[in-house]
């Protein structure tokens, strides 16, 4: 039987298309700096051994070359991040110095988040500040936009007689310490309400009870109150601290009692962070 058909179309090349870029490859691990891993290595079993090893355990344990192990040994101990002593290499000051700034800012993240659950729970700026070495430093603030904390306009250290913070301080510290400040620092005025004289200042800082909230209002800065609740941290004088606008200075003690309560469950964390 017959069938009827189309014949067939001829054949044509069909034009290459367009190629999207290919996605870049991973870096080959040969443009990784090889001496530097083996000397990450190195200081790693290092940091692992707290009673020293030496170069033979050391380069058997990181599956170095023994020389290889010699080299960066000889390097790390002249760069000061590894010591030797007694044929035995420990983790040397500048090792330790960046483990230190690791932890040290640990513990300032660990603040700053401590301040800003304070700071939402009571509504207002918070500062953390304590007395180190003869002078007031205030260590953390977390305030908002729409909460702004008080602006330094005149030296922090050196107003501790005028602001909540500064009095808080200086009435945890001894006599001879608190007269040593002052003496460096003398009492002047700041603003129209800032405690007249020495004399004046010190009566207030014996009558302040231990534990209350230190108020003050206007005397560092005009237009905003101040409470600081003293911080028991061993020997070291700490204090936390809430600013208000002045308009809001009904809130302010029931801030600072707010403050504490909050600081009863949390003040570990501050704890943590006296050394930073």
């Amino acid at each position: 039987m017959a069938t009827t058909g189309t014949a067939s179309a001829p054949l044509t090349a069909v034009p290459e298309q367009p190629h999207s870029p290919a996605p870049p490859e991973p870096a080959p691990s040969g443009t990784l700096i090889s001496s530097v891993q083996r000397a990450v290595r190195l200081l790693e079993t290092v940091a692992g051994h707290g009673a020293g090893a030496p170069a033979k355990q050391l380069a058997r344990e990181t599956g170095l070359a023994l020389p290889t192990t010699y080299h960066l040994l000889r390097t790390l101990v002249h760069e000061g991040y590894l010591r030797r002593d007694k044929g035995l290499f420990f983790l040397g000051e500048a090792a330790e110095r960046l483990s230190s700034s690791g932890a040290q800012q640990k513990r300032r993240i660990t603040v700053a988040d401590t301040l800003a659950r304070w700071r939402d729970a009571i509504g207002g700026p918070v500062y953390y500040a304590v007395y180190r070495d003869g002078e007031i430093e205030l260590v953390c603030v977390a305030d908002t936009p729409g909460h702004p904390a008080v602006a330094e306009w005149a030296d922090f250290r050196e107003t501790g007689h005028a602001h909540a913070i500064g009095q808080c301080l200086l009435s945890q510290l001894d006599e001879d310490a608190r007269r040593d400040h002052l003496h460096r620092y003398p009492v002047r005025p700041v603003t129209p309400y800032t405690v007249r004289d020495e004399h004046s200042l010190l009566r207030r800082l014996e009558r302040m009870r231990r534990m209350e909230p230190v108020i003050e209002r206007q005397e560092y800065v005009l237009g905003a109150v101040c409470a600081a609740i003293p911080v028991t941290i061993g020997t070291t004088a700490a204090t936390v601290a809430v600013s208000l606008p002045a308009h809001q200075a009904d809130r302010l003690l029931p801030a600072a009692r707010r403050l504490q309560a909050e600081m009863s469950r949390l003040v570990g964390s501050l704890t943590l962070s006296i050394s930073i």
